[in-house]
C-alpha cells in the first residue's frame, strides 16, 4: 500500500508492505509491531482527552523523547520503502523539513499500515476459502 502524506508542506510518498518491519527491525535493531502498539496507546491517550484537560494531564499524554524517536523512525522507513533515492540515513532525511505536528503525520502512518495488515488477512481469507473448495 502506498499514501502520500504531507510533511512541511511537502508531499512524501509512504509504502507499508511485509516488507517494513524486517527494514525497521534491521536498521534500527527493533520491532517495530511493538513500537506501533506503543505509537498507537500514547496517540490515542493524546488524541482523547479532552478541552477542559489540567495542564498535568496534557504533559501525561505527552509523547516521550523514545515515542517521538519511533515515529521519526517509522516514517523514515515508510518513506524510504518508497523512495529508494531517500537518504540513508533518518537524520540526513528528517534534515530536509522544518518543524512538522507529528499528530498530524502519526494517524496517517498508522492508518497506512492497518490498510496494509488488512489487505493481508482478506488475502489470508481468500486463499483459505479457495483451500477449503
Amino acid at each position: 500500500m502506498e499514501k502520500i502524506i504531507t510533511v512541511d508542506g511537502r508531499e512524501v510518498k509512504m509504502k507499508a508492505s511485509a516488507l517494513v518491519p524486517r527494514l525497521y527491525r534491521f536498521k534500527f535493531g527493533r520491532d517495530m509491531m511493538r513500537d506501533m502498539a506503543q505509537l498507537k496507546k500514547v496517540y490515542t491517550k493524546a488524541a482523547s482527552l479532552p478541552e477542559d484537560a489540567t495542564d498535568e494531564e496534557r504533559a501525561e499524554a505527552q509523547l516521550s523523547m523514545v515515542d517521538l524517536t519511533i515515529f521519526e523512525n517509522l516514517a523514515y522507513i515508510m518513506a524510504k520503502h518508497a523512495n529508494a533515492a531517500i537518504p540513508a540515513s533518518p537524520d540526513e532525511w528528517l534534515e530536509q523539513f522544518n518543524t512538522f505536528s507529528i499528530y498530524e503525520i502519526l494517524p496517517q502512518l498508522i492508518d497506512l499500515w492497518g490498510l496494509n495488515v488488512e489487505t493481508q488477512v482478506k488475502s489470508k481469507k481468500n486463499i483459505a476459502r479457495l483451500t477449503d473448495r
